[in-house]
């Protein structure tokens, strides 16, 4: 199902635990980790398109997770033009994505990365709030910063924590300094 925009319908998961880590997992033989996500069929709405990409990529179900909140309108990434499929239509520019943060409220032996035909992720691991920004592929990166960025005070009411921007992103910050 893609939109009249070229966008293909998906939700994005961000799951975190009681110290309010957050779920990384590598996706399968790649070196090249990033939270669940999923397209949503056309008879699914997007909470229900999250609930079974949850237990399929991550093996968790709703009983075992509370919905904190989620993103209040789609956010879009562009795929770069070497990934996008022209020979077949319609043609797929990126995603648009409702994003939802799930705190898990069960054991970490819940976890089950294989629940699937085709699983997703081969490894997982818990990591620091703005960590994924200094992972995940490039073409992803705002959309995750949007995500994060709307989603913080639903784990920190009091403020985010500080982010620690990797060097190519300070870069741009160093060379203004450099030059007042």
């Amino acid at each position: 199902m893609i939109d009249s925009d070229g966008f293909r319908p998906n939700v994005g998961i961000i799951l975190c635990n009681s110290e309010r880590h957050l779920f990384w997992g590598r996706r399968v033989g790649q070196n090249a980790w990033q939270f669940p996500q999923g397209g949503i069929k056309p008879d699914e709405t997007p909470e229900q398109a999250m609930f079974r990409e949850l237990e399929e990529e991550v093996g968790l179900l709703a009983d075992q997770v509370t919905v904190l909140g989620a993103t209040r309108r789609w956010l879009r990434y562009r795929l770069p033009k070497r990934f996008i499929r022209r020979h077949c239509g319609p043609v797929c520019i990126g995603q648009k994505q409702v994003w939802f943060m799930l705190r898990v409220d069960c054991g970490e032996d819940a976890f089950c990365l294989d629940r699937c035909e085709k699983p997703e992720f081969d490894a997982w691991r818990w990591v620091g709030y703005w960590q994924p920004l200094r992972e995940v592929v490039y073409f992803k990166r705002r959309v995750y910063e949007q995500a994060l960025e709307e989603l913080a005070p639903l784990l920190y009411p009091e403020g985010a924590p500080m982010r620690h921007l990797p060097a190519a992103a300070r870069a741009p910050l160093l060379h203004q300094q450099k030059h007042r």
